[in-house]
């Protein structure tokens, strides 16, 4: 057990309301267009996430939601940004294509610089299979991005990347299967039957002392969690990693995204973060 207290960094992060949010296609497992979404809750939900994230100290800018675009609430998909420098995105599904272009252009907008910006050749959907550690890129293939986006993203950002594959298509984005706890110490949670036999070896051996979530609640979307370095925002459902959290020195704060979990994300995919 952790005696010394953490110490939260703040953070910068991107998010866009869910004005337009419904599910009328399906492109994961989580998603059927014979459950009705509530609006009014799906943003009452969302403004939750986002104001709790202001009062712990953080930032949050916003993007314009585009009525064409159901899905542009899930922001951490549109882009990855690391030391000031963007990846955009390239969707793997026509439906949330017009995506990449509308992140591209808010960072234009909001004093990014163009030779900071980069439009990939290959399919990666932005924070959903790239997670950023103190030493590595840790990136996932499989269900969505394509692994020669990694190259490209190791070329663009000169940090190692690490390639691992996803298995289990209910966790089709890295982001459903893997959280960065402490991006400074490199610690890491995740589920291991969500990766294939020799990822789980490479994280075994990156991350000997990695919390190990249940499949209970890797089904609960608990690891589709943000975290500050010493707050851990994750879905309130996901019981079973409170008190290890606690036990690491962590503050597991529980949220109820239950709405936009229909679209299949939680407080991860709502959340792009902007790294200086």
């Amino acid at each position: 057990m952790r005696t010394t207290p953490r110490s939260p960094s703040p953070r910068r992060y991107l998010m866009c309301p869910p004005a337009h949010f419904t599910v009328t296609y399906s492109i994961n497992p989580w998603m059927d267009p014979t459950k009705p979404v509530d609006p009014p809750l799906a943003l009452a939900q969302w403004e939750d996430l986002r104001d709790r994230y202001r009062a712990l100290g953080h930032t949050v800018e916003v993007l314009e939601p585009d009525p064409a675009l159901p899905d542009m609430v899930f922001a951490a998909n549109g882009a990855t940004v690391v030391g000031g420098r963007v990846l955009g995105a390239r969707f793997a599904y026509p439906e949330r294509a017009a995506e990449a272009d509308a992140h591209l252009d808010w960072f234009r907008r909001n004093g990014w610089a163009e030779e900071d910006l980069w439009v990939p050749q290959h399919v990666n959907e932005g924070e959903g299979d790239f997670a950023v550690t103190a030493s590595w890129i840790l990136a996932g293939r499989g269900f969505r991005a394509s692994p020669l986006s990694h190259g490209e993203a190791q070329e663009f950002f000169g940090r190692p990347v690490i390639g691992l594959d996803l298995v289990d298509p209910r966790y089709y984005h890295l982001d459903t299967a893997l959280c960065v706890l402490d991006d400074a110490g490199s610690e890491i949670m995740y589920y291991p039957a969500a990766f294939s036999p020799g990822s789980r070896a490479v994280l075994a051996r990156l991350f000997p002392d990695a919390l190990i979530a249940t499949e209970e609640d890797a089904a609960a979307f608990g690891l589709n969690a943000v975290s500050d370095g010493r707050n851990v925002l994750l879905p309130q459902a996901a019981v079973g990693l409170f008190e290890p959290l606690r036990d690491r020195g962590f503050e597991p704060v529980g949220m109820d995204l239950s709405e936009l979990l229909k679209g299949g994300g939680s407080v991860k995919c709502c959340t792009q973060e902007l790294r200086p």
